[in-house]
């Protein structure tokens, strides 16, 4: 059977010390590094540190791993000695998948806990539900779950040629698919059609889903298409991307991380059966 993680509340009665910690400043995780490696400290490893610990969740448990825990340092604080504060998304080449997923899962509860310490109804402080995900105003009963924000992301392929995009925040030379949030009111597939003419100004056809892909940047599900070009040239709105184009297999620019949903859209166009 493969492993697999489990979304956990309750955690467990005793903690065992090697169950593991994704602890966050801001929104830097904390690792252990030696040798040039990181890793995940463990609770065993955090204990004899000096850090304030503001918040800490029960994340789940890893078939491979153990028992999962989050933990909210506050935007200031100092790494302890042998461990550094980085980036989860710079991280994605250091952890495994199934750790940078975890700390992708982490972040996201980490965050939510920030944000949602007082009701947005009435403004008293909230208190975590004792079995399940959410925040509970004891004044006027409001819960708060996690925030999700849906967004598409598509390949849209014009014969054997892609449609990839920069963002004004990418590195210098990398591409990729179009991507945006789904509006209140629209269905995913509207949500295509409308996001593909706003940036590019094209029109597609034969919208079809691919797969999803969690994605922690703040708070994003990846709900990702692939669609057929229609008619149209292209038309860029420079408030969203730098420039567009039509690529071939043979004459690719730099592509996403290959950790990343956009990538395995790509992935997919050059593979010779496409």
């Amino acid at each position: 059977m493969e492993e697999q993680f489990t979304p956990e509340v309750e955690p467990p009665v005793q903690r065992p010390d090697g169950a593991l910690c994704f602890a966050f400043c801001a929104d830097q995780l904390l690792v252990c590094q030696r040798d040039g490696q990181v890793a995940v400290p463990t609770l065993a490893d955090l204990m004899p540190c000096t850090l304030a610990v503001e918040r800490e969740y029960f994340v789940g448990h890893d078939d491979e791993h153990g028992p999962c825990f989050a933990a909210d340092l506050g935007s200031v604080c100092q790494a302890p000695s042998g461990m550094v504060f980085h980036g989860l998304r710079d991280l994605a080449d250091a952890l495994s998948d199934r750790l940078f997923a975890v700390g992708g899962r982490a972040v996201q509860i980490v965050n939510w806990g920030r944000t949602h310490r007082f009701c947005g109804r009435c403004g008293a402080e909230t208190q975590t539900a004792p079995s399940e995900r959410a925040q509970v105003c004891p004044q006027c009963g409001l819960m708060a779950f996690p925030r999700l924000s849906p967004a598409i992301i598509v390949r849209i392929r014009r014969g054997e040629q892609i449609l990839l995009a920069r963002n004004h925040r990418f590195p210098p030379g990398r591409f990729s698919v179009l991507a945006g949030f789904v509006e209140p009111g629209e269905t995913l597939e509207e949500a295509v059609a409308r996001e593909v003419r706003e940036e590019v100004g094209i029109r597609v056809r034969d919208i079809r889903y691919f797969g999803s892909q969690p994605w922690p940047f703040p708070n994003s599900l990846m709900l990702g298409f692939t669609a057929e070009y229609a008619e149209g040239e292209i038309v860029v709105d420079e408030s969203e991307l730098a420039e567009a184009h039509w690529f071939t297999r043979d004459n690719l620019p730099d592509l996403p991380p290959p950790i990343s949903i956009a990538r395995r859209l790509i992935e997919e166009f050059l593979e010779p059966s496409a």
